[in-house]
């Protein structure tokens, strides 16, 4: 289907913390005031990343009709950055505060669809079991998890042919994020994004954390957290509480394996689960056109 020319706005949104205020920056594809579709709210992932990795989902807007709403969180890329804050500020709730406020300020919490890539499906999954959005249609999980532990094994399995500096660089994580750069480059060459060359997008978000004008500060909060919490992080015995039609993506080749993502085809109650094979974490990228039909599909049901 030829995209058609579609409008785009960008700006911030004040979002207010703790008595302090703040910027949430924002990208519409689309147009909001004359809508015949549920607009799609973009959750990307990280934590620490940028909404630059999600931007072929303009495609549903331009082919589609479907408004795509991107933003980047708090402390990442274009919005406000938060240095000095400890890590027990970096909360799940401090996102889903952050994403209400965006469905308030753009009126559209009675009426969207909500897409979480990797670290945005767990606020996904987190948004509709705390909080039960009345406006809330559709959720897509793509190339996410359930739980922790599942994430850490798969990513244990897949490690084990590289050479010994690339495990080593994966275990020493931020506390040295040149070393950990480095050896997330060469696993992500064959499970993060395998498109030859990269997308100048993709690459652009991983700069967001891991550059030297990057900004560290949320992905090593989330990974101290991680590591100072005896019972780590699962929804698997909340998943009965995702009310909406769900669908589950990954990849062949994906850290998600399908291990990973079995729990989420499991334990909702609505949902429909699709392996990309030529894919690994990133399929709207490495199969672009299906990936875009299959999710319009879905959310026009």
């Amino acid at each position: 289907m030829a995209p058609n020319p579609v409008k785009i706005t960008e700006g911030t949104i004040p979002f207010e913390v703790e008595g302090q205020m703040h910027q949430t920056w924002y990208k519409v594809v689309g147009d909001l005031t004359i809508r015949t579709h549920s607009p799609l709210i973009v959750l990307h992932g990280g934590p620490g990343l940028s909404h630059d990795v999600m931007l072929p989902l303009s495609d549903l807007a331009e082919c589609f009709n479907i408004p795509v709403i991107f933003y980047d969180q708090l402390g990442n890329a274009r919005s406000t950055h938060l240095h000095d804050k400890p890590v027990s500020f970096w909360t799940i709730d401090l996102f889903i505060d952050e994403l209400v406020n965006l469905l308030m300020h753009f009126e559209v919490h009675d009426d969207f669809d909500l897409i979480g890539h990797s670290w945005g499906g767990v606020l996904a999954t987190e948004f509709e079991v705390r909080r039960q959005p009345i406006g809330l249609k559709h959720l897509v999980l793509t190339n996410t998890l359930a739980s922790m532990s599942s994430w850490v094994e798969s990513i244990a399995q897949l490690v084990k042919v590289f050479p010994r500096d690339v495990q080593e660089g994966l275990m020493v994580g931020m506390s040295d994020i040149k070393r950990h750069k480095a050896a997330l480059q060469h696993f992500y060459a064959m499970h993060g994004c395998t498109v030859k060359p990269l997308p100048k997008e993709y690459l652009y978000s991983f700069e967001q954390t891991f550059g030297d004008n990057g900004d560290p500060t949320v992905a090593t909060a989330f990974e101290i957290c991680a590591a100072n919490t005896v019972e780590q992080w699962s929804i698997v015995d909340r998943l009965y509480l995702v009310r909406v039609p769900t669908l589950v993506i990954n990849g062949r080749a994906d850290i998600a394996q399908d291990f990973v993502c079995e729990p989420l085809f499991r334990n909702i109650k609505k949902v429909k689960w699709v392996t990309f094979e030529m894919s690994s974490h990133m399929p709207m990228w490495e199969e672009r056109e299906r990936y875009m039909e299959l999710t319009s599909e879905f959310l026009c049901l």
